[in-house]
């Protein structure tokens, strides 16, 4: 990715964000970069829109003409700029020159209608008719189609309380004490601030959408019927639109796929911009195992929701169906991939789970595919001949080789150990010698290892518990008994210090303080047969081998 393309990304991401001052600095960086970018202006533009610099808005939609006369894009900019300075003869004016480049652009012919209403009436984007903020007919369409608040205008409590603001806007202490129009309140005026023409087009963007097969997902609910209310104004081509998908969500549900396309591609032909039903004609061509097709369309509708700032969340679904996709395709990395694209527009804790659960059956798969039992054995002997001839680097690399190709040998993980402990890599040795044990807890040599390791790091009275299990297990093993009697000679020697060092141990601390311990650690000293049932409670057990290994109990 380009540098220009990187910035203008991120300047998609922060236009999304409602972060607009910082997508208005991330375009201004990409065009000193590429100043013959028409793209990056009208963004721009867009975002000064949000911002209320509507001059500088129309100064940027003016330069993307510039760049590019046969874009009807920029008309629709610099119209909607025009509207929110109020210049409505030059808005209209502007709206119908870019329909002499596209006479079927739905979303200028669109423009073009309201702009003539708002002009017949007086009407402006600052407060609505003879300013009263209540009779916008533009922003009480748009929040009469936010997911946000749609239910809200759809209440017939809050609906009587607008008329009659609609009428007296003094009466606004009515809909302050309403508990439920509080918060479209806050709506009303923030979509004020934001200019009317961005947030009618951010509206325009449904979040509704067939229900997915299981393949994709089990946590997706079917969509709700949507409450018409009188409030909402959506234009004849978006009504239509919406028909259509709604046609298509009843064939889908049928599994009459072919049907269903064909709402789905009318809805598209009649609001192209609305990327709900590009992801929709996508699922279909998923249960139709077209991943293809499917992941083709999805790149579609991301492509055009980022022009048109859709919902981030719709741009995380897109995503989520190509990674879902490539998952039926059995490209798992890819799959993990475009669910990292999904989470970075919206962190969706299913489709996290989902990705970790991936990640997971990649990371077995490749060990699946690693395994061969007869190929470990093969580099385990090299490994040992190199180590008998002195060449441990060598036969690290045999060993290595042979614990990816089986790695539940408990005696290769021994042969390597001894063959760190060579290198002088102890902590490594030790680990070794631990997995040993771990896969064959009657293991001989394992414990003799680790007694030797331990030995060289100078932890005599842990040693000594190695090799006494050594020795428990095999009472004949020489090493252990040599092994044994050594560290109880070196650790005579300074039995005070010993004590001191282990009394600071917290564990031992709290084992000592224990009264139950106090009472069996009396009865080891008479009573040899009490011992052995106590060590039949594995937490006795462990406490007592904690004990041995801090050298505050030896074992003779």
């Amino acid at each position: 990715m380009s540098k220009v393309d990187e910035l203008k990304s991120k300047g998609n991401a922060a236009l999304q964000a409602e972060n607009f001052s910082e997508a208005v600095k991330f375009y201004t960086e990409a065009i000193d970069l590429d100043p013959s970018n028409h793209i990056l202006y009208s963004n721009r533009s867009a975002a000064f829109a949000k911002t209320g610099e509507f001059q500088s808005s129309l100064k940027d939609a003016e330069q993307t003409i510039k760049l590019k006369s046969d874009w009807p894009k920029g008309y629709s900019r610099k119209g909607a700029a025009l509207e929110l300075l109020e210049k409505y003869d030059d808005a209209v004016l502007t709206y119908q020159e870019g329909l002499k480049l596209d006479p079927n652009n739905e979303q200028l012919k669109d423009a073009l209608k309201n702009c003539k209403d708002n002009l017949s009436t007086g009407f402006n984007l600052g407060g609505g008719r003879d300013g009263n903020p209540f009779a916008d007919p533009k922003l009480l369409a748009a929040l009469a189609m936010n997911p946000k608040t749609r239910d809200l205008i759809a209440d017939k409590e809050v609906q009587t309380l607008l008329k009659g603001l609609q009428k007296n806007p003094n009466d606004i202490a009515k809909l302050l004490g309403h508990p439920k129009a509080s918060q479209l309140l806050s709506a009303m005026f923030s979509g004020m601030g934001g200019g009317m023409g961005e947030a009618f087009a951010s509206a325009m963007d449904g979040d509704d959408e067939p229900l997915p097969s299981k393949a994709e997902s089990t946590n997706f609910e079917p969509t709700k019927p949507k409450v018409i209310d009188p409030l909402e104004s959506l234009t004849e081509s978006q009504k239509k639109a919406v028909h259509e998908k709604e046609l298509g969500n009843d064939a889908y549900k049928k599994k009459d796929f072919e049907r269903a396309l064909i709402h789905y591609e009318k809805a598209i032909e009649l609001d192209p911009i609305n990327i709900t039903y590009f992801t929709n004609k996508a699922a279909v061509y998923f249960e139709q195992n077209e991943m293809e097709k499917c992941i083709q369309i999805c790149e579609n509708a991301i492509e055009i929701g980022r022009e048109n700032k859709a919902d981030y969340k719709l741009i995380a679904k897109a995503y989520l169906r190509i990674g879902n996709s490539y998952y039926k395709l059995k490209d798992l990395k890819k799959a993990v991939k475009y669910y990292d694209h999904s989470l970075s527009e919206h962190r969706n804790p299913e489709v996290l789970k989902k990705k970790q659960q991936l990640e997971k059956e990649i990371k077995e798969q490749l060990l699946r595919d690693q395994l061969d039992p007869v190929e470990a054995e093969k580099q385990k002997n090299l490994g040992n001949e190199a180590y008998k001839k002195g060449d441990f680097p060598l036969a690290m690399k045999h060993y290595n080789e042979s614990a990816l190709r089986n790695p539940a040998d408990a005696k290769l993980f021994r042969n390597r150990a001894a063959c760190l402990a060579k290198l002088m890599e102890f902590p490594s040795a030790l680990k070794d010698c631990e997995e040993s044990i771990k896969i064959d807890s009657t293991f001989v040599k394992a414990y003799v290892q680790k007694g030797a390791i331990l030995t060289v790091l100078k932890e005599p009275t842990k040693a000594m518990a190695a090799y006494a299990k050594a020795i428990e297990l095999d009472p004949t093993c020489s090493e252990a008994i040599e092994g044994y009697r050594q560290c109880a000679v070196e650790s005579s020697q300074n039995p005070e210090e010993i004590r001191q060092k282990a009394m600071q141990d917290p564990e031992v601390q709290k084992i000592l303080a224990d009264p139950a311990m106090r009472m069996i650690l009396e009865q080891m000293q008479t009573d040899r047969h009490a011992v052995q049932d106590h060590l039949k409670n594995p937490e006795v057990k462990a406490k007592i081998q904690k004990l041995i290994e801090s050298g505050l109990i030896q074992v003779r």
